[in-house]
């Protein structure tokens, strides 16, 4: 298991990025949380193998359908267990 902070920046709020990032993220049995940041950019944390995190990453690049994904920063955790969530959420603006 490997965990990723992922930051996305370019037209990425009011276009229903999050949602589409939850069902994605879940669609590849991933579990995290992904919220918008008052800076613009929408932050994402994921937790799960890494070829399914290679896919969601990939997926970040083209983004929800009105979205225009800019650039995609990840940074790579340590491995870890005993995750504290069981699934994807959505969480308010940081």
């Amino acid at each position: 298991m490997v965990k990723v902070n992922i930051f996305i920046s370019g037209r990425v709020q009011g276009v229903g990025f999050r949602f589409f990032a939850k069902q994605k993220a879940q669609d590849l049995k991933l579990v995290g949380w992904v919220r918008n940041r008052l800076d613009g950019q929408v932050e994402l944390e994921a937790v799960g193998e890494p070829g399914a995190i290679d896919k969601l990453i990939s997926w970040l690049y083209r983004g929800s359908p009105l979205s225009c994904v800019d650039d995609v920063e990840v940074k790579e955790q340590a491995v870890i267990t005993g995750y504290p969530l069981d699934q994807f959420e959505i969480r308010p603006t940081e």
